[in-house]
This record gives structure tokens, sequence and C-alpha cells, in this order.
């Protein structure tokens, strides 16, 4: 397993990335890891372009900003053609398939998983989509423990949605099994 992570979650205002790459960020910190984290979004509120960045070590990091991702998760087709040339060779690409169609990456291991959908039909609310899309994460690269991740989201979340995005983080793992095992 790799011991540094340069993550990139791209796609629109609303889908909760921003907030997905803190938990992130506070899940690697609560592994004994350092990891920093950046973010950017168009002026809109909703529907506009929004990518947060991760970066997962256990040594130093030296520079804050993801050049090339050793993982990209595109939820949206503008995410997906803005940033699916700035993965490394050997990288990972998650595409949310509910949205991304037609989209061939030139490099890098791609995924297809329907996460919007998951959430929105065995969650029960698509707003929890980034939560599966954590757990879709870890669950293929082990960047941080499950259990790591369980508590991030629990301290980040509205209070009364604990059972929700319990829910979100167990069908995310499920999704990236099924997965791999048809793979």
């Amino acid at each position: 397993m790799r011991d540094s992570w340069e993550i990139r979650l791209g796609g629109t205002g609303g889908q909760g990335l921003i907030t997905g790459g803190i938990i992130l960020a506070e899940a690697a910190i609560l592994d004994g890891k350092n990891a920093v984290q950046s973010q950017s979004y168009g002026p809109e509120s909703r529907g506009g372009s929004s990518k947060a960045e991760v970066i997962i070590s256990g040594d130093r990091i030296d520079y804050m900003k993801v050049k090339e991702a050793d993982l990209l998760l595109a939820m949206s087709p503008e995410a997906a053609k803005k940033y699916i040339d700035e993965v490394k060779e050997d990288g990972i690409v998650i595409l949310d398939s509910t949205y991304v169609k037609n989209c061939e990456p030139a490099k890098g291991k791609v995924y297809r998983i329907d996460i919007s959908r998951l959430a929105r039909q065995d969650v029960g609310r698509e707003v929890v989509a980034n939560i599966v899309a954590l757990a879709v994460i870890v669950g293929l690269t082990g960047v941080v423990s499950r259990e790591a991740l369980e508590k991030a989201v629990l301290s980040r979340i509205p209070k009364g949605t604990e059972e929700m995005n319990k829910k979100a983080i167990a069908v995310g793992f499920q999704a990236i099994e099924e997965a791999l095992n048809a793979a």
C-alpha cells in the first residue's frame, strides 16, 4: 500500500464534495497520518463546479496542491472532462456513472459506480452520495481505516442523520466490494 495519496474530488456545488474532502482529511488525521485539504468552487451556490483536493501522507507534506492525482473521483460530466487528464499513469479514476457517461480516461484504472443512484435508492437520499463515494474510495484504497472514516463522518454530519450516514458508508463499501469481485 502506498504511503502518500493525492486525491481530487470533482463535481458540482451541492454534491457535498468540499465536506467530503474535509472528512477524508480528518479521517487521515484520526489514523495518525498527515493531511492537507484545499477546495475551490464556482460562484454559484448549487450547480456550479466544485473541487476538493486532499493529500494524505505518513511523511511531511511539502506541497499542498494536487498536480497529478493518484485518485480522481468525478461526480459530474464537467468534472470528468476537466480533470480526467490530470491523473497519474497508474492512478485510479472513480466515475459516478449515474451522471458521468461516455468518458474514457487515457490513463489510470477506471471504476464506474452508480454512486448517486445508490445513495438515492439504497439509502433513501441522494444528499449522502458524497458519503457513499468516500466509502468507495476507502474500500478501494485503504487510504484511511473504515473506523476513522466513520468517526470523521459522524463528527461532521447534522444531528439526527447518524443512521442514514452509517447506511451510506455500508452501501459504499458494498458497492466497491461488488465491483472488485466482478472484475
